[in-house]
C-alpha cells in the first residue's frame, strides 16, 4: 500500500513543481484529443442529426453499428488502424505510423460513435410536431433544423463530452499507433 501512496505523492510533486516533461505530455494529450474531438464533432453531429430526423431502409443497422462502436476496445481500434497504415497495409504509402496525425485518426474512430449515437437519441427525442409547428409558422428547413438542434443542445454538449471523455481516458489505440518509447517532443510530426 505504501507503494501506491509514494507514487501518488511523487505524481503530485511533479505536477506541483510544474515538471517540464509532465506539462509537455499533458499538452500533447490535450492537443491530440482536442483535435480528434473536433473532427469527430464535424463528422458525427451531421450524421447523427440526419439519422435522428430521417427514416430509411438501413437506418437501424447504421444506428446499431454506432451503438456497437461505443463498446469497441481501444486496443482493437489501434490494431485496426495499425494494420491499415503499416508498410504492408493499404494506406502504408502515407507513412503516418508513429506520428501525431495517426493518433488523431485512431481517436476519431473511438470518439465518433459516441457523438453519433448520442446525437441520434437527442435529435430523435424532439417531437416531430415541434418541427411541424415551426414549419407552420413559416420557418424554412434550415431554420427548423436550427430550432431542433437548439432544443437538443444540452444532449449535443453531452455527446461531445462523452466523445472527449472516451478518448482522453484511453491509451491503448494511441500507444499502438503512436509508439510508447519516445517522449512527446521526439514523436514525429507529420502534417
Amino acid at each position: 500500500m505504501s507503494l501506491f501512496w509514494d507514487s501518488l505523492l511523487q505524481a503530485l510533486g511533479l505536477l506541483w513543481h510544474l515538471n517540464q516533461y509532465v506539462l509537455e505530455v499533458i499538452g500533447v494529450s490535450l492537443q491530440i484529443s482536442g483535435s480528434a474531438t473536433l473532427i469527430a464533432l464535424v463528422l458525427g453531429v451531421p450524421l447523427g442529426v440526419f439519422l435522428g430526423l430521417r427514416r430509411f431502409r438501413g437506418r437501424n443497422t447504421i444506428v446499431a453499428l454506432m451503438n456497437t462502436g461505443m463498446g469497441l476496445p481501444p486496443v482493437v481500434v489501434g490494431l485496426f488502424v495499425f494494420m491499415f497504415f503499416s508498410r504492408r497495409g493499404p494506406l502504408g504509402f502515407m507513412e503516418l505510423l508513429y506520428t501525431r496525425p495517426i493518433m488523431v485518426i485512431a481517436e476519431v474512430i473511438i470518439a465518433a460513435p459516441y457523438i453519433v449515437a448520442i446525437t441520434v437519441v437527442a435529435i430523435g427525442s424532439i417531437p416531430r410536431d415541434f418541427r411541424l409547428q415551426a414549419f407552420g409558422l413559416g420557418a424554412s428547413r434550415l431554420q427548423g433544423l436550427w430550432l431542433v438542434m437548439r432544443e437538443a443542445r444540452v444532449a449535443l454538449v453531452a455527446a461531445v463530452i462523452a466523445g472527449f471523455g472516451a478518448i482522453i481516458s484511453e491509451v491503448g489505440a494511441v500507444m499502438i499507433v503512436g509508439g510508447t518509447s519516445r517522449p512527446p517532443s521526439q514523436t514525429r510530426r507529420a502534417c
